[in-house]
C-alpha cells in the first residue's frame, strides 16, 4: 500500500540536501547567504518540487531530477520573501518564524528573493544535472517563466494588492487565485511531465490536474485563515480579513468554498484516472490538499 508520508519525507530530504549543497558560503556575502538559507530552510512542505518529481515519475521518467524540481522551490521561496515585505503584505511571521526582512532588513530580503529567482533559472538551464532532453528544459523554462511573470504569479499578486478592502468580486478572486497560486502549482506538475517527455495528451491531463489542485490549495488556504490556528498555520490567523483580502470565503462563504475545493479535487483525480500506479503519489497528494490543516 502506498505511504504518502514516507514518499513526501524521502523526496523532501533529497530537495533539502540539494538546497544545502547548492550555495557556496565562501563566495556569497555572508549575510546574503544566511538570508537565502533562512527562508529556504524554514520548514516548507516542498509541495511544488515534490509534485514535479511525482509527475515526472507518473509519466515514466527514470532520472533523478531533484535539482530541477528544487529550482521551483527557489522560485516559490522568492515569492514568499517578497510577499511578506512591508510594501506588499507586510507580514511579521512566516512558517512560525519572523519573516526574512524582520531578521535581515528589507534590502537584504529583496536581494535574497532576487537571487533565488535568478538562481532558479541558472539551475534549469544547466544540462548536467540529469540526462534529460535539453529542448525539454527550454520548455520548462518557458512554462515556469510564463506562470510566474506578469501573466501569472506577479499579475495575480498585483491584483491581490490593489483589491484589498474592495467589495467582494467573483471574477477578481478567481483571477487572483488562478494566477497567484494555481499557475505555479500547475507548472510544477507540468514541468515534471515535460522532463519525462510525456505526450501531448498526458501533458494536457497533467495540466488539468495541476490547475485544479492549485485552485483547491488556495481555497483551503483561505478557509484555514478563518478556521485554523496561528500555531498550525505558522502565521497569524485571520490576517486575510484584517487586510481586507479578496478571498473565496469572502466572496462565496465558507460552506460554498469547501464544496468548491472538493469539486476541484474530484476534477483533478478524474484527469489522471487513466494513469497507472506510478501516478499514485499524485492522487494521494490531491487528497491530502483537501484534508490539510496547515
Amino acid at each position: 500500500m502506498f505511504d504518502l508520508k514516507e514518499y513526501i519525507s524521502e523526496k523532501k530530504a533529497k530537495v533539502d540536501e540539494f538546497i544545502k549543497s547548492y550555495f557556496n558560503p565562501s563566495i556569497i556575502p555572508s549575510i546574503l547567504h544566511e538570508s537565502v538559507l533562512y527562508s529556504l530552510t524554514a520548514g516548507g512542505k516542498r509541495l511544488r518540487p515534490i509534485l514535479c518529481i511525482a509527475s515526472y515519475e507518473a509519466c515514466g521518467g527514470l532520472q533523478d531530477i531533484t535539482p530541477y524540481a528544487s529550482a521551483i522551490e527557489f522560485i516559490h521561496t522568492y515569492s514568499l520573501i517578497h510577499d511578506d515585505l512591508p510594501a506588499m503584505d507586510n507580514d511579521d511571521l512566516r512558517r512560525g518564524k519572523p519573516t526574512n526582512h524582520k531578521v535581515f532588513g528589507e534590502g537584504i530580503a529583496i536581494l535574497a528573493g532576487d537571487g533565488l529567482l535568478t538562481e532558479a533559472f541558472r539551475i534549469l538551464s544547466n544540462t548536467s544535472y540529469a540526462n534529460v532532453d535539453p529542448s525539454n528544459l527550454i520548455k520548462v523554462i518557458q512554462e515556469l517563466s510564463s506562470s510566474t511573470g506578469v501573466y501569472g504569479m506577479v499579475g495575480g499578486q498585483a491584483l491581490d494588492l490593489i483589491s484589498e478592502g474592495k467589495e467582494p468580486d467573483r471574477e477578481i478572486v478567481e483571477f487572483i487565485h488562478l494566477n497567484k497560486t494555481a499557475k505555479l502549482i500547475s507548472a510544477s506538475v507540468k514541468s515534471g511531465a515535460i522532463l519525462a517527455n510525456a505526450d501531448s495528451e498526458q501533458i494536457k491531463k497533467i495540466e488539468k490536474y495541476g490547475l485544479s489542485i492549485g485552485l483547491a490549495f488556495q481555497i483551503v488556504d483561505d478557509i484555514l485563515d478563518i478556521e485554523g490556528t496561528t500555531e498550525k498555520l505558522g502565521k497569524p490567523k485571520g490576517s486575510d480579513e484584517k487586510k481586507g483580502k479578496m478571498t473565496y470565503p469572502k466572496v462565496f462563504g465558507i460552506e460554498a468554498s469547501k464544496k468548491k475545493a472538493k469539486e476541484l479535487i474530484d476534477i483533478a483525480l478524474r484527469a489522471i484516472e487513466n494513469f497507472d500506479q506510478k501516478a499514485e503519489p499524485l492522487r494521494e497528494i490531491a487528497k491530502y490538499i483537501i484534508k490539510r490543516s496547515s
